[in-house]
Order: structure tokens, then sequence, then C-alpha cells
């Protein structure tokens, strides 16, 4: 790669040098923090964009977003907080510095969620509705909130030599995210030492977008309210599970080995798909109206 900073090697891209930032009046602005902002404009598009083909309102949407992002960078936080407090318990005041990062997907989804359940319930509007159109907006911003970790050289898996293996620096990577095996398998090329490792971030981001066309071509079909929450929720659970299998900056539920994303995407599986085949089978006898 001479001296490159990221590359994937068996496609023959590289990446001389990976800038994460840029200055604006001698401001930093992180180009995470970019990519995650137009993930959200993009979702929020997309949620207004389905809202009005189904008729509805999609202003309403908008209000929904304002409190809906802060809550969910919220969750967000909160949820990796608590699988972290070791790294916090001593210095709380870190807990507050999220330009250090520490974000969880997982966190943000459950108060997003929780968030339109109050919402809904103030507003007196259909929560199964409404998260039919959101998820559409949320697995969109997923898609493209994805990369912001490309540029952060984070969430990657573990070693790999597989066709997408993907090469970075090691002077680039956060020390914490370096497992054993990733670092055995070093490679020194031209004097600058590499790692080598599943890019996890890329499979989420095709994934969910796989995902989203899916949802796409699926929602006229759809046979009650709610229904494609479940869809959403089901098939991002698989993709997660797999992949977080891969990743080697795993939250682990209290020391007990047990990697939290794993877990609560099993759950989030084997709920949805429950709920799936009972509400599917209700709108084939006739126990619910078909929409």
């Amino acid at each position: 790669m001479g001296g490159a900073d990221i590359g994937f090697v068996h496609l023959g891209i590289v990446i001389q040098n990976l800038r994460n930032d840029l200055y604006i009046f001698g401001f930093r602005i992180a180009y995470y923090g970019i990519i995650i902002g137009i993930g959200m404009l993009a979702g929020i598009w997309m949620a207004r964009s389905d809202a009005r083909r189904r008729g509805q309102d999609p202003e309403v949407y908008l209000d929904f977003a304002l409190y809906g992002i802060i809550f969910s960078i919220i969750g967000a936080r909160i949820y990796y907080v608590i699988f972290q407090w070791d790294s916090y318990k001593d210095n709380l005041l870190q807990v507050f510095n999220l330009r250090a990062g520490g974000l969880a997907i997982y966190g943000g989804v459950i108060a997003a969620i929780a968030t339109l359940v109050v919402f809904t319930r103030i507003r007196k509007l259909s929560f199964f509705s409404m998260a039919d159109s959101g998820v559409l907006g949320l697995i969109t911003g997923q898609i493209i909130g994805r990369w912001g970790n490309f540029f952060n050289c984070e969430a990657f898996g573990g070693y790999t030599d597989s066709l997408f293996a993907m090469r970075i620096r090691l002077a680039l990577v956060n020390e914490n995210m370096l497992s054993a095996d990733v670092l055995n398998h070093r490679i020194l090329e031209d004097g600058v030492e590499y790692i080598q490792v599943h890019p996890t971030f890329l499979y989420e981001s095709v994934w969910n977008l796989g995902l989203l066309f899916f949802m796409l071509a699926y929602r006229r079909h759809k046979k009650f309210d709610g229904e494609m929450l479940w869809i959403y929720l089901l098939g991002y659970g698989m993709g997660r599970f797999w992949i977080e299998g891969l990743r080697t900056d795993q939250l682990i539920f209290f020391h007990t080995g047990i990697p939290v994303s794993q877990a609560l995407s099993f759950i989030l599986i084997l709920t949805a798909a429950a709920v799936l085949l009972v509400r599917r089978r209700k709108v084939r006898k006739g126990g619910e109206k078909e929409i």
C-alpha cells in the first residue's frame, strides 16, 4: 500500500491520507458528526416521503424527529456507558464527553421507540402506523451513519484475508479496539505497521441497504399496522447478530462474556418472528382487517 492509511487490499482500493475532520473558522468538525447528521436528514426525508405516500401529514414526522433525535442520542450514550461503566466510574464527567466517542445504536433505537410511544400518546396518533414509516427513515440513517465509523477507523472485526479485507495503519486505531488475534496478524509494509480486519461497518451498511430495498418493495403489500416495524426488527436483528460476532469492540453484559448486542439481537429475532407469524395468521383467518 506504499505507506497509505487504509485500503481494501484485494479490491485495489487505497487511500493515502485519510482525514477524519475539517476546520471551519478554527473549529474542528469531525466527519463522523457530519455523516451522522446527513444520515439523520436523509432518514427524516425518507420517513416524511413514505408518510406522504400513505396520505399522512409529513409535518408530524418532522415534529417527532425534533424529539426523537435528541432522545436517541441520549439513549445511545446511556446504553454505551452502562456496559462500559468501568471506563467511566472513576471519572464521571467523561460520561458527558461525546466528542471522545461512545454511542451504541441499539440504545438509540430503544430510545427512539420509547419516544415515539410517548409522542403518539400525547398526540393521540397510532404508534404502529407512525412506526411503519419511521423505521424506513431509521434504516436509511443507519445505512449512511455507519460510514462515520470508516473515517474513525473503528467498528471493525477480527483478522481476515477475505476479498473485503481492510488494512488500516495501526497508528490510526484506538488500542482498546485491538484484539490479540488482530495484533498477532500485524503486517509490516514499507516500515509501517498495519492491521487487516473485517470491515464490519461496511457489512452492516450493505446489509441495511438490502433490508431497506426489501422494505420499500414490500410496503405496498403490508397486512397490518406495525408490520414494517417488526420486519425491521427481524431483519436488522439477523444482520446485527451475525456482524456483532465478528467485531472486536463488543459491549459485554456485565463480565459474563456475552456480547450485549448479540443477545439483544437474538431476542429481537425471536420476538419479531413470533409477532409476524401470529399477526399474519390472524389476518388470513379474518381476525384482523387487511390494510
